[in-house]
């Protein structure tokens, strides 16, 4: 059976507030715990106004304080951003407060444009060709102290947080496979290379002491409805968020349009057909179909849904359809 699980970008709907996004995570993630979901994950992005979830390590110790049971990570923190070492106790002390409920996914973008990445480096001296030693850094800052270790993570130091590598690239899956950690393809919004990403990784992953067989996590859009004309509606919010973001104009989550697709010119087509293969629009009982299409084709051990609607309780009932479909 596949798991299903929840990727939260806190959206940040027009006329609304980061404030009002993040009360709205934490009540779905409390749905989300009740739903039986498996994880709920946040992820990392700066310079973005539809957002709100930069200071990721911050809001997951806001959606963990008040659930009790459902796994809270992040999908992923951006590691270029950041030492290893902080990144170490930000997680060390989240796992200490919250003890066997945090993942740690790692990507090597830098979620945000040059000039942020600037300015929340001060220097871009490094490099993404550094992420491999430094996801090895932060495995090591995890592990038990060895003797006469000089520099440790308090908290941290045996905590052994979960990794995972997230990737929408062969990169990230021959990284994840050589270190013998689970694999997030994020096919929810870059497709293109996900089946020979799965076989890339199954076929040369390496057990290790977090993970004895190859574990593959893949990014699934869900817009679920009562009928098939409301899903359509619902998701043109998320359809123009995406548009806007290719085309370098990312802003606010807009609210739904009627007929939009029909409006699409030729180009804005071809950037959304790029996500349709990896996506569930429509009612119950086609949101169920698609799931249970999609992972017996991909064979993944876990989907992580990814549902950005306009309307919080419309979002809501989504994610209740799709947990609904994965029971039965």
């Amino acid at each position: 059976m596949t798991l299903l699980s929840i990727l939260d970008l806190a959206p940040v709907a027009q006329g609304s507030t980061p404030a009002h996004a993040l009360h709205n995570s934490l009540d779905l993630a409390q749905h989300a715990e009740r739903w039986g979901f498996e994880r709920y994950w946040l992820a990392e992005h700066h310079n973005m106004k539809g957002i709100a979830s930069a200071a990721t390590s911050v809001v997951i110790g806001y959606i963990a304080g008040s659930t009790s049971s459902i796994r809270v990570g992040a999908g992923g923190i951006m590691l270029p951003n950041h030492s290893p070492l902080v990144i170490a106790e930000q997680f060390g002390t989240l796992a200490s407060l919250y003890p066997d409920r945090i993942d740690l996914g790692l990507g090597r973008a830098p979620g945000t444009d040059p000039l942020t990445s600037q300015a929340l480096r001060r220097t871009l001296g490094g490099s993404v060709d550094d992420f491999p030693r430094d996801v090895v850094e932060l495995q090591h800052y995890f592990r038990d102290a060895e003797p006469g270790q000089r520099v440790t993570a308090v908290p941290g130091s045996g905590t052994n947080v979960p990794i995972w590598i997230l990737g929408s690239s062969l990169y990230g899956a021959q990284l994840a496979a050589m270190l013998g950690l689970p694999y997030a393809f994020a096919s929810h919004f870059a497709p293109a290379q996900m089946m020979d990403a799965i076989a890339t990784y199954r076929e040369n992953f390496k057990p290790s002491k977090q993970l004895s067989e190859p574990y593959v996590m893949l990014g699934f859009n869900v817009c679920a409805a009562e009928t098939q004309e409301e899903a359509d509606f619902l998701r043109s919010s998320s359809l123009q968020a995406f548009i806007n973001l290719r085309l370098g104009t990312p802003g606010q989550l807009p609210p739904p349009v009627e007929g939009f697709e029909k409006q699409l010119r030729p180009q804005e087509q071809a950037l959304l057909d790029q996500i349709g293969s990896c996506s569930a629009v429509g009612a119950p009982e086609t949101v169920a179909r698609e799931i249970a299409n999609f992972s017996e084709q991909t064979g993944a051990n876990e989907l992580m849904l990814v549902s950005s609607i306009y309307d919080h309780g419309k979002r809501l009932r989504s994610l209740e359809i799709a947990a609904d479909a994965g029971r039965n």
